[in-house]
């Protein structure tokens, strides 16, 4: 890595990856972009980043490459399938992973591609949603190595406002299985709330103005509750997938560690029975 601004790699360019990408570009930032649906980079493009062919060109070019994919198979595909990332690292890069993946696979995989290619592997998943990636006020928890940390924090600081070392490898996806599970059960009450309040006989919608402030107010409350009143969920901010997803992931570890998670559990199911009614995305 130079004394200049290090180039940077971004593979997936979902709803997250967009965004964070224009940030990166917008602070300057030489940045190669490759997604899966090619018709996902023209924004990027359009905005002056790269086309890299695969994940393997965007790790020979870039210093840093930085990741957010679906699940767990999507990052060992993108990491170590055909053109991976694997393909192309080498030692002084360093991969920083924004997807919301298995822990126990982060630090297999971060251990396998320090051994294959000397690269190394930072785990550290983010919280804020769309509208925190677009106004780079995300927070992202990290695991790894603490040198290596440092080392990406001025690019990551460009898509964040906060980005705490929680660890070694896998930490960080702990922490934000800790996120989702607070996250995932206030999705579920807050549904229940609103509903209560419709059959009770008062106006959900005046909830957040009306409890603005007080111990039950939130970012959840005041951004979530007006679109659950008016069913309004586009333009997307997030899926039902995703949380049960990182619910039912929370829900693996908590059993290998021996940790009760009555409310998450609640939640998952819930959830699951909402994606079971064709609502998953």
């Amino acid at each position: 890595m130079s004394e200049a601004k290090p180039k940077v790699g971004y593979i997936g360019l979902g709803l997250m990856g967009k965004p964070m990408s224009l940030r990166l570009l917008a602070a300057g930032y030489e940045l190669w972009v490759w997604n899966r649906d090619r018709a996902k980079l023209q924004p990027l493009l359009d905005a002056g980043a790269k086309a890299a062919a695969s994940p393997a060109e965007v790790a020979r070019q870039a210093d840093i490459v930085c990741m957010c994919v679906t699940d767990t198979a999507a990052a060992e595909a993108v990491v170590f399938g055909a053109g991976g990332v694997a393909h192309g690292g080498s030692r002084g890069k360093l991969l920083v992973d924004f997807s919301s993946i298995k822990p126990e696979a982060t630090r297999e995989m971060s251990a396998k591609l320090r051994e294959q290619t000397g690269m190394g592997w930072i785990d550290a998943p983010v919280s804020g949603g769309v509208n925190g990636a677009e106004k780079g006020t995300l927070a992202i928890m990290a695991g790894g190595d603490a040198a290596e940390i440092e080392r990406v924090r001025p690019v990551v600081m460009s898509m964040c406002q906060r980005f705490t070392h929680m660890g070694p490898s896998g930490a960080g996806q702990i922490t934000k299985l800790c996120n989702q599970i607070i996250v995932g059960c206030t999705m579920t009450v807050l549904a229940e709330a609103v509903n209560f309040a419709r059959q009770a006989g008062i106006d959900a919608a005046r909830l957040p103005e009306a409890l603005r402030g007080g111990f039950a107010d939130s970012l959840p409350m005041q951004l979530f509750v007006p679109r659950m009143v008016t069913h309004q969920f586009e333009p997307p901010i997030g899926h039902a997938h995703t949380i049960l997803k990182d619910l039912d992931s929370a829900g693996e570890v908590a059993r290998k560690v021996s940790a009760p998670l009555p409310m998450a559990s609640s939640a998952a199911e819930l959830m699951r029975m909402f994606a079971a009614t064709g609502h998953a995305q």
